[in-house]
């Protein structure tokens, strides 16, 4: 070893590190030691945890169809072979980015940042399962991928890309502390229109923005018929007066208001859970304005604000109550994204499929990327409670890992009540002509 010069005089290197490391407490020695082991196995287990967690998908081949078996290729024939491509839609397809290549996406710092290890191992999932190899061109990759599978989507139809808003307070000032991400309305037009025979965009307003009416009238002004909402990230009120003239913009521009419902668990919504309720958007369906309640409300509680009081109700109980009255219909629609995730009841599931006189005021929806996150990806328990059988099952495990989206699609179609035997009929995917798309 290179000797250290200490006072005029020549010391083995090796020597001053063993004196030094005398002094220090045998029991603190140790504890270094397995830190400094702790985090060398975490680099290199992370990148496993992140495949095994997130799926780190990459394009599918062209020709993925022909390389799957005889069995999978027929259990995906028979779950498009009677839907209209023409009105076949997913509504609800996420985009995001952190703002490289020149995208105006953002997310917040803490999500990308190990100080907030949960929300940072949540979003570092969502770009696995997005395809995103690192983030210097995340936001490239992210539609890259996604324009892949929809490249290889045999079922055809058309995909809705959704923006989304920044958090803003009630007084109408930005607020970025309590913003999960951004998503530019500009930039959704952008991406969809690298193909606007197959990609449809939805802007994202928040209704106490000093602009929200302008920025309606804008985006209504070159064909944008849907407004996406997710209330309780961004703070938004549905049953609030200051929503009265967004409401009454939206019906005088025949657009239509995609709104989450139930709780959030996907962005940082802890203190802002009611906002969820679906009970609060009567207040949109009283001044006429179409609703699409994303995910039909599967998950959570909420407030039965018609009876008073603290009494706390399944989030979906709420949601069937309101499209049971006669009022809201052809207002109130449910959308069926995230119904078959890992955390969802299967029995609520069952309920859906059996209410058929609802299926025609239901619109299909992926929730994309999350029908690609192995996370949340389970189909044992649908064996479990007789909604698929085992040779169902083997082939979508197939068909999950060659393509998601058409993963997604055809599980909800192979779903069958045990009691009835019967799925959901085809108009579930099919959007109404009322919804204009």
């Amino acid at each position: 070893m290179d000797p250290l010069f200490l006072g005029g005089q020549s010391v083995n290197s090796s020597s001053v590190g063993e004196s030094r490391l005398a002094r220090i407490p045998r029991w603190l020695r140790a504890c270094g030691v397995l830190f400094l082991l702790s985090i060398w196995a975490a680099a290199l287990g992370y990148p496993m945890l992140m495949r095994a967690l997130g799926g780190a998908w990459h394009a599918a081949p062209a020709d993925w169809v022909d390389d799957l078996s005889p069995r999978t290729q027929e259990v995906l024939e028979r779950a498009i072979e009677d839907l209209d491509p023409d009105r076949l839609v997913d509504v609800h397809a996420h985009i995001a980015g952190i703002g490289s290549d020149g995208s105006g996406c953002w997310v917040h710092p803490r999500m990308r940042s190990w100080t907030s290890p949960l929300e940072y191992l949540r979003f570092q999932l969502y770009l696995s399962a997005s395809g995103v190899d690192g983030e210097r061109h995340a936001d490239r990759e992210f539609v890259a991928r996604l324009r892949e599978l929809i490249a290889g989507d045999v079922a055809g139809g058309r995909i809705c890309l959704l923006a989304f808003d920044h958090a803003y307070r009630e007084d109408g000032t930005l607020d970025l502390e309590n913003s999960a991400f951004y998503v530019p309305n500009q930039y959704i037009w952008d991406v969809a229109a690298i193909d606007r025979e197959r990609l449809i965009p939805v802007i994202s307003v928040h209704p106490y923005r000093e602009d929200a009416l302008e920025e309606l009238e804008l985006w209504a002004g070159v064909g944008v018929r849907l407004v996406k909402w997710l209330p309780n990230a961004m703070g938004i009120d549905p049953a609030s007066e200051r929503c009265d003239a967004f409401y009454d913009k939206l019906r005088e521009l025949d657009m239509t208001l995609l709104s989450h419902t139930g709780i959030e668990l996907a962005v940082h919504a802890e203190d802002r859970q009611e906002f969820g309720n679906p009970l609060r958007l009567r207040r949109a369906l009283d001044h006429g304005v179409r609703v699409i309640a994303a995910h039909c409300a599967t998950l959570g509680e909420n407030l039965d604000l018609d009876a008073g009081g603290n009494v706390q109700v399944s989030s979906f109980e709420l949601f069937m109550r309101m499209m049971d009255e006669a009022r809201y219909e052809g207002l109130l629609f449910g959308e069926l994204s995230a119904v078959t995730l890992a955390n969802r009841s299967k029995e609520v599931l069952q309920e859906l499929i059996e209410r058929k006189d609802l299926h025609p005021r239901l619109v299909n929806g992926s929730d994309y990327p999350l029908p690609a996150m192995n996370a949340v990806i389970h189909l044992g328990p649908f064996v479990s409670a007789g909604l698929l059988s085992e040779e169902e099952e083997d082939a979508l495990v197939e068909l999950y890992e060659a393509h998601p989206l058409a993963f997604d699609l055809a599980l909800k179609r192979l779903l069958r009540s045990p009691r009835t035997g019967e799925g959901f009929d085809p108009e579930a995917f099919l959007v109404p002509a009322s919804l204009g798309l």
